[in-house]
């Protein structure tokens, strides 16, 4: 996969990114072309070798017509919860964030939006919660081309406690 100056690329765990150049770094006598991306959430400047994108995990924002099936994944009501121990429900998830996979990210909010409704959220699923929710809410906003925010009141509205009863209704 390659990219040009002014793509916007999503980086794993990071969020949605702009390539601002294509750099050629020296070391040890071997020179790299290197992506210079700027993630757009926090101005964190994040380098890849152009040749290694793959490898780790850089890709495209998802197609505009791919949206509907995140939202698929966050409306779903019929996965059951995750049960296991916190740490090993906690190692579970942060594996599915660092994928990238905007399906995998979503499953991840959606199952801690769901606990959020019955219990208080610890300190680290509430920073795993925010995470996931800010990772899609950018690469959902980039894919539609609109403001971040109709993104988030989107996602509230999904799970909003009333909407939440809603949906079971109709199953």
């Amino acid at each position: 996969m390659t990219f040009d100056i002014g793509d916007k690329a999503v980086v794993p765990a990071l969020g949605v990114g702009i390539i601002k150049e294509i750099e050629a770094i020296d070391m040890d006598g071997a020179t790299y072309e290197m992506y210079v991306i700027k993630i757009l959430d926090n101005g964190l400047t994040y380098k890849v070798p152009v040749n290694n994108t793959g490898a780790n995990g850089i890709r495209e924002v998802i197609p505009v017509d791919a949206v509907e099936k995140v939202y698929d994944v966050l409306k779903d009501r019929d996965t059951p919860a995750d049960k296991q121990t916190w740490n090993r429900r906690y190692r579970e998830y942060m594996n599915k964030i660092k994928t990238g996979d905007p399906l995998e990210v979503a499953s991840v909010l959606r199952d801690l939006a769901r606990l959020k409704g019955e219990k208080t959220l610890s300190f680290g699923e509430r920073k795993m919660y925010d995470q996931a929710h800010s990772l899609i809410v950018q690469e959902l906003s980039v894919a539609r081309d609109v403001d971040e925010q109709e993104i988030k009141d989107e996602i509230d509205a999904i799970f909003k406690p009333d909407q939440v009863e809603a949906d079971k209704k109709k199953k």
